[in-house]
């Protein structure tokens, strides 16, 4: 995820607008994406999940002009992502990027810090994300492989329609700075 929000920092255009909802995912975005500008981030005071798409949505169809980049976990876009049918239906070519741990990651987060090896109602099971999008109308690509983003996306961009790409990582790779294995390691040493 490092290489993909760095590579985002990279070659988004100045005034890009870039949303997201709450969430472990959004981390590698806050930390190595430098917003350029006034109104080029559209986030959550309060850590609402969801907020991503319709923010992304409301975004392009208020700024046809600028690129829209709706950045989301798995968890956030099940929340909305329904409303990629908005965005076909009135032909937003918003990006979406749905990076997909399998998991409300923020939630297991706390609960391996706090009550490590306990683990409830955290998993999730995802759809194809890519495959709903193209379900919808929309183009739909899949990354497995961090070398894959760049081409998916430009492909994204180049479709001048919504797009969706649905990047699927590790579960490990929960936060920026530790592994799951890690953090339940952090609970189990806090709590001896």
């Amino acid at each position: 995820m490092w290489q993909v929000a760095q590579w985002l920092d990279a070659h988004l255009p100045e005034d890009a607008i870039v949303t997201n909802g709450a969430g472990n995912y959004s981390t590698w975005m806050h930390r190595l994406f430098r917003y350029r500008g006034f109104r080029t981030q559209l986030a959550p005071y309060s850590g609402a999940m969801g907020y991503g798409v319709p923010a992304a949505i409301a975004a392009r169809a208020a700024c046809p002009e600028r690129a829209v980049v709706s950045w989301n976990g798995d968890g956030c876009f099940l929340m909305n992502g329904q409303e990629l049918a908005t965005a076909v239906q009135y032909n937003l070519a918003v990006i979406f990027v749905v990076i997909d741990n399998g998991m409300y990651g923020t939630i297991r987060m706390h609960q391996e810090r706090t009550y490590p090896g306990r683990v409830s109602g955290t998993d999730l099971r995802n759809p194809d994300f890519a495959a709903l999008a193209r379900a919808y109308g929309a183009a739909g690509e899949t990354v497995v492989r961090t070398d894959e983003f760049a081409p998916a996306f430009q492909r994204a961009l180049a479709a001048s329609r919504p797009a969706l790409i649905h990047v699927r990582i590790d579960p490990q790779a929960l936060t920026m700075s530790t592994s799951l294995d890690g953090l339940r390691a952090q609970g189990m040493a806090a709590r001896s």
